[in-house]
């Protein structure tokens, strides 16, 4: 299983996404906007109209919560829950 990283701003849909790492039992590292990367960073790596949270799995950029979700049904990863 690869390590996840979610780029959160610690709002609540970026709580949901640490949630969902903990229920499944997935590594996950989460980054921290103010603390790990900055505003500018954040943009300049994922675009402007990129909302919080963003997901990497590995070295692969899934993208969103809602996202993330998919990919995760996609590959069976949710089914164990």
């Amino acid at each position: 299983m690869s390590l996840a990283i979610i780029y959160s701003d610690r709002t609540q849909e970026c709580d949901r996404a640490v949630s969902l790492m903990q229920s499944l039992e997935h590594k996950f590292v989460e980054y921290v906007l103010g603390r790990d990367f900055t505003e500018s960073q954040f943009r300049n790596e994922f675009g402007e109209e990129a909302t919080f949270p963003q997901i990497a799995v590995g070295v692969k950029h899934i993208g969103s919560l809602k996202e993330t979700l998919q990919y995760f049904n996609h590959n069976g990863i949710t089914n164990r829950l």
